[in-house]
């Protein structure tokens, strides 16, 4: 794998409670590229729970930590597949 490609995105909404400096533990991995967007159009959401797209996918959650929990877990799925 190289280093610094950003295999893994992580999405965010500049709405959300859930910021870049949440995931600043998770952005120390070489393969994932944290971006933050004014909006994600997913309407409503933001102001619902936490949440990011990791790749693609929608990752919520009722509180920021267990966002943050189901996120990492989430990259680990995702760096498993492309080894």
């Amino acid at each position: 794998m190289n280093d610094g490609l950003g295999l893994v995105t992580i999405e965010v909404c500049d709405y959300g409670s859930l910021t870049v400096q949440h995931l600043e533990k998770i952005a120390r991995h070489p393969e994932v590229a944290v971006m933050n967007y004014d909006c994600l159009n997913v309407c409503g959401m933001c102001s619902l729970k936490p949440f990011a797209i990791v790749n693609g996918h929608r990752v919520f959650a009722n509180t920021i930590d267990a966002c943050l929990e189901k996120i990492e877990a989430r990259v680990h799925e995702e760096l498993a597949q492309l080894q």
